[in-house]
This record gives C-alpha cells, sequence and structure tokens, in this order.
C-alpha cells in the first residue's frame, strides 16, 4: 500500500508541475503579446517621421519637410529628447529622396528659447541621456546634406539662435527677438564664443554675449544675425519661398559652397564647454534661474530682482 500511495502522490505532483509550467507558458505569452502593442503614452526613440517626442511636429508638404516646436506650457524650451529629435530631423530629411530640404519654426510669440532649465525630461525615451552634448542638431544643420531655412517666427535664445545662424537662410518675423544668456547662468558656451563673433563681428559678439542684450529683429537683420526680416503673418510664405529656391541649386555645388563656409565658422573648444558644464559654477546658474533670482558670484549691490 505505501509504495502505491506514493507512486499516487508523484503522479499528482508530476501533474501539477505540468499545469504550472503550462500556466507559466500562457503567462509569458500574453506579457509578449502585450508588449508587441505600443503604449501611445510611452517615450519612444525616432523612427520614420516620429523625431521621438510629442513636442515636434513632422509635416511633409509636398517636396518639403517642416518641423514646429511646439511646447507651449513650457516655452517650447527643449528637453534632451527635442534637441535629438531635430538633429534626427535633417538627418532624416538628408536620407530621404522625396525630400529637398526642411523648414524648422515654432509657435505662438516663441521660436526656441534654448534648453529647459528646469529639468523636466518628461519625453526621455532611455538612452537620449547618454549622448550628453551630442544630442544637440548644432554640427547637423552645419552639415545638413539639403538645405535648412529657419523661420523664425519669436523668441530666439541660446540654441534656438544658434539653429537660426546656422542653417542655410534664416527668416525672422518683425516681432522676433535674439540673445545669448548662457553666461549669466554660468555656462561657457564657446561654440557662442566661436561662431557669433564670425557672423556679427566680434564688438557685436562681446556685446550680446556680455551683456546679454535683447536684439530685436531689423536690428538682428542689420548685423547679419539673420537674413532677412518680413511681416509676422508673412513668414511661412517667404521662409517656404526661400526654401525652394535653395533647393533648385545644384546639390553638388551647393554642398562645395557649404564646406567652404562652414570652413569660416572653424570649430569651438568642445572639452572647456563640457567642463563647464560639469562645474560649480553652472549648478549655481542653474539654482539662481530656478529660484528666480541672481547668481551668488553676483555682487550684493549688482543683484536684482528676477532672473537675469
Amino acid at each position: 500500500m505505501l509504495p502505491a500511495r506514493r507512486c499516487r502522490l508523484r503522479t499528482r505532483r508530476t501533474q501539477e508541475n505540468q499545469e504550472n509550467r503550462a500556466i507559466g507558458a500562457i503567462t509569458v505569452n500574453r506579457a509578449n503579446e502585450e508588449a508587441d502593442v505600443p503604449d501611445p503614452d510611452r517615450p519612444r526613440p525616432p523612427e520614420g517621421d516620429w523625431l521621438g517626442t510629442p513636442f515636434l511636429r513632422f509635416e511633409r508638404l509636398g517636396p518639403i519637410a517642416r518641423v514646429t516646436v511646439d511646447r507651449p506650457e513650457r516655452r517650447n524650451a527643449l528637453t534632451a529628447a527635442m534637441y535629438f529629435g531635430i538633429r534626427y530631423a535633417i538627418d532624416h530629411v538628408g536620407r530621404d529622396d522625396s525630400l529637398a530640404g526642411l523648414v524648422i519654426t515654432g509657435t505662438g510669440d516663441v521660436f526656441i528659447p534654448g534648453g529647459d532649465m528646469g529639468g523636466e525630461q518628461v519625453d526621455n525615451w532611455g538612452a537620449v541621456h547618454l549622448l550628453s552634448m551630442d544630442v544637440t542638431p548644432f554640427e547637423a544643420v552645419r552639415n545638413a546634406r539639403k538645405p535648412v531655412v529657419c523661420a523664425v517666427n519669436g523668441l530666439a535664445q541660446g540654441g534656438g539662435m544658434m539653429i537660426a545662424m546656422l542653417s542655410s537662410v534664416a527668416v525672422a518675423s518683425d516681432r522676433a527677438t535674439f540673445r545669448a544668456p548662457e553666461l549669466f547662468r554660468g555656462i561657457a558656451d564657446t561654440n557662442y564664443g566661436q561662431i557669433l563673433p564670425r557672423q556679427i563681428g566680434p564688438a557685436r559678439a562681446r556685446d550680446m554675449l556680455l551683456t546679454g542684450r535683447v536684439v530685436a529683429a531689423e536690428e538682428a537683420e542689420r548685423w547679419g544675425l539673420v537674413s532677412r526680416v518680413v511681416a509676422h503673418d508673412q513668414l511661412m510664405d517667404a521662409a517656404l519661398d526661400a526654401l525652394h529656391w535653395c533647393c533648385r541649386t545644384g546639390p553638388e555645388a551647393r554642398r562645395a559652397v557649404q564646406r567652404s563656409i562652414d570652413a569660416f565658422y572653424g570649430h569651438y573648444d568642445r572639452m572647456s564647454m563640457e567642463d563647464s558644464l560639469a562645474g560649480a559654477e553652472t549648478v549655481e546658474g542653474f539654482r539662481a534661474f530656478a529660484e528666480r533670482s541672481s547668481p551668488a558670484w553676483v555682487p550684493e549691490e549688482l543683484r536684482i530682482e528676477g532672473r537675469l
């Protein structure tokens, strides 16, 4: 009797193990099936015309692509994913034989104010932070295989002004304004130190970088900061017209001329900028920005209410 009982117990345990394995396999299969269904609210990397963030819209207008920066709740401040999305869009257009060029614009009264200093990376799809400074699109704009035109609809600061300066043609609304406030944030932006003097001359570059002054559209055009200024309601038509003309040029001839212009700008001191971004002054600058106050390095008598 005892051996028979043990046999029955062994058989029952075997059946239970088989059932458990079957249930586990079903659970795994269901999990895999659910994983294959994309979650529209979950951040995901760029693919096709999706630029890796809901704050950038990619549209096809015949042979022209348009990217619109649309994050009004943060005044179009760029997350790392947004910076990378613009870079990706430039490369995406360059690889697509059905597209001849790209126009970049903003929404409302803001073009691009630069990076989001509040650190709200709500659209981070996972690995974008590993790229560090390589998320930025500045080199992509300079080396774009196809024309990139900026339709500067309003405020352009920091990275936004840099994108506009480096584009093939920058068309600005008569309502646009320009500013480079990096030094007030404790950031040694050596890219600006390299590019801006060659764009508008050393004296004006020093004025913009050291005083943080706001430059209106008409003055920006006179200085050569942008290519042309038009009435606000004519901005997109003028930008698209400029891009259409760029796209009519011989691609190889255009690239050769582009290389000459790019050589004029030269290369910036990236190592010093990376050191600055990791330094104490940048930490203090970000703190002061968040608290809407003057940084600690400003003498007491020279501090002002609000952000610098």
